[in-house]
C-alpha cells in the first residue's frame, strides 16, 4: 500500500513538464489555482465517486485541543491529517507519537509557522521544510511528503522548491474553510462543513488557536452527522489514492 501511495504521489509531483524557475532577483509569480491544479503541483480537493472526506488540522500539536480532537476521531473511527508546526512537535512529542500510533497522518506546516511571501528566500523555505521534516522524523520515525503553507500563501518559487524537496502541496476546498481559528461560533463552523460537504473534500480546521477553541465542540456535531450521511474520513494520502474522475 505504501509503495502504491508513493507512486501515486510521485505521479502527481511529476505531472506534465516542470515550470522554469524565476530568474535571479525576479519576483516569484503566481499562476493561479487552475494552472497548478491541472499540472498536479497543488491539490485543493479530489472530486470522486466515493463518499470520502479528508479532515485536516493545522498548527498543532496543542496540549489542550489535540488530545480532545484525537479522542473524538477515535470515537467515530475517523482518520485525519495533521499539518504540524515543527517547533510544536518538538515541544509536545508525546502528542505527535499518539497521532501516528492512532493511524493519523502528520504533514509539514513549516517549523515556525512562517508565511512564505514573495520576499521569502529559497534558503528560508528549504530550511523551514527540512527542519520540520527532521522534527517529525526524530519523534515518530516517519517522514512526510505533504506540505501546506501557513495562510495558504503560495507562489511559483515555493511550489518549485517543494517539488524539488519531494513534497505535494496541499491546500483545502474553498467551500470548506471553516475559519475556526477566528472562533466564529460553533454553529458557523458546523454549518460551513455540513452545508457544503461533497465527495473528496479537504476540510480546513485547526487543533491550535489563540484563545479557547470552538473546533472540538463543532466536531461533536460534524463527525456523527457526516457519518450518518455515509461519509468515511480518510487521510489526505488516502484521498489521493481515490483520484477517480
Amino acid at each position: 500500500m505504501r509503495t502504491r501511495l508513493y507512486a501515486t504521489l510521485s505521479m502527481l509531483l511529476l505531472t506534465i513538464s516542470v515550470t522554469a524557475a524565476p530568474a535571479a532577483g525576479a519576483s516569484p509569480v503566481n499562476q493561479g489555482r487552475e494552472y497548478y491544479e491541472q499540472r498536479g503541483d497543488v491539490i485543493w480537493e479530489i472530486p470522486n465517486r466515493e463518499k470520502i472526506i479528508a479532515l485536516t488540522f493545522d498548527d498543532g500539536p496543542d496540549p489542550e485541543d489535540t488530545p480532545q480532537i484525537l479522542d473524538l476521531l477515535k470515537q467515530y473511527h475517523a482518520k485525519a491529517t495533521f499539518f504540524v508546526v515543527g517547533k510544536q512537535v518538538q515541544e509536545h512529542p508525546e502528542l505527535a507519537k499518539r497521532q501516528v500510533a492512532e493511524g493519523h497522518e502528520l504533514a509539514n506546516h513549516t517549523f515556525d509557522h512562517m508565511y512564505f511571501n514573495r520576499r521569502s528566500s529559497p534558503e528560508v523555505i528549504v530550511r523551514e521544510l527540512r527542519e520540520t521534516q527532521e522534527a517529525i522524523y526524530q519523534v515518530t520515525g516517519k517522514k512526510t511528503y505533504l506540505f501546506r503553507p501557513p495562510g495558504g500563501y503560495y507562489n511559483d518559487r515555493m511550489i518549485q522548491i517543494c517539488k524539488k524537496e519531494g513534497y505535494l502541496v496541499v491546500m483545502w476546498s474553498w467551500h470548506q474553510d471553516t475559519w475556526d481559528w477566528n472562533r466564529p461560533g460553533v454553529a458557523k463552523i458546523v454549518n460551513k462543513v455540513l452545508n457544503n460537504a461533497r465527495n473528496g473534500d479537504i476540510v480546513l480546521m485547526h487543533d491550535h488557536v489563540e484563545g479557547k477553541s470552538q473546533t472540538v465542540d463543532a466536531l461533536k456535531q460534524i463527525l456523527p452527522e457526516l457519518q450518518k450521511r455515509g461519509y468515511r474520513f480518510v487521510t489526505v494520502s488516502e484521498l489521493v489514492e481515490y483520484n477517480i474522475p
